[in-house]
């Protein structure tokens, strides 16, 4: 929004949020030979032909819808007026799935939560449990929001990579591809393990064996389109493809 709101809203934003290999702990940007531990790096991209910009993630809504009832930023206190762990805890068991929250990353990273907006489900990776028995997020959930828990497959995640693609593609107004950057999340990365190749095939053979291909798993995914799902979102992905001068 403070991105939208400095540039008038004149521009297309596409990108991620830098990572500190998994550690969830301090990440860092850098320009020339500055350093940043609490700021934005931008690339300004002036074309006179169109950058095809393509967003989609895999995941559906599942189980009964909840209500966010306290929340401070990023971190989650309760729902429906039950502390959050408890609630994951219950739907854990619900599911037959395992939640220790001592170490529930193996458990986040396949349940991951959603916010449901007019467009769709706005996807919010969980990172920890606090003593207290919140949950803290890696990005914020506005207190009474509508939120869901969520559920994806390996596939359902290479479909959605592809859709990105295609609407990219289709964004080029009949311009072919000269380069494409790929942005997912590093939770999509670390659920399908070895299957996360399989995404970047399905990439790869969309885009055409002569169209360079770059990119990086990033802490949160950013995304400004007319007519698509913007904003910043988490285990989803963004491709940005320039056409051939």
């Amino acid at each position: 929004d403070t991105l939208t709101s400095l540039s008038a809203g004149a521009y297309q934003f596409f990108g991620g949020g830098a990572g500190d290999d998994a550690k969830f702990s301090q990440t860092h940007v850098f320009i020339g030979n500055e350093a940043f531990t609490d700021g934005v790096v931008g690339l300004e991209i002036l074309s006179h032909n169109p950058l095809g910009i393509g967003v989609q993630h895999g995941w559906e809504p599942t189980g009964d819808l909840m209500r966010v009832t306290e929340a401070e930023g990023m971190k989650l206190v309760s729902l429906n007026s039950v502390p959050a762990a408890e609630v994951f805890e219950e739907y854990a068991k619900v599911t037959s799935q395992t939640f220790n929250s001592a170490d529930p990353i193996p458990f986040f990273l396949h349940n991951t939560l959603a916010i449901q907006t007019k467009d769709g489900f706005k996807l919010r990776v969980p990172l920890a449990v606090l003593p207290d028995g919140s949950v803290m997020c890696a990005s914020n959930i506005p207190k009474g929001a509508t939120i869901s828990f969520m559920k994806s497959t390996a596939s359902s995640s290479v479909l959605a990579a592809k859709t990105a693609v295609d609407t990219a593609l289709s964004n080029l107004n009949g311009r072919k591809a000269g380069a494409a950057l790929f942005f997912d999340c590093v939770a999509t990365r670390l659920r399908m393990g070895k299957e996360f190749g399989l995404e970047l095939e399905t990439l790869e053979n969309s885009l055409g064996s002569e169209t360079k291909l770059a990119g990086c798993n990033t802490y949160g995914q950013i995304a400004r389109v007319d007519g698509q799902f913007s904003g910043f979102h988490n285990c989803t992905a963004v491709v940005c493809i320039f056409p051939e001068s």
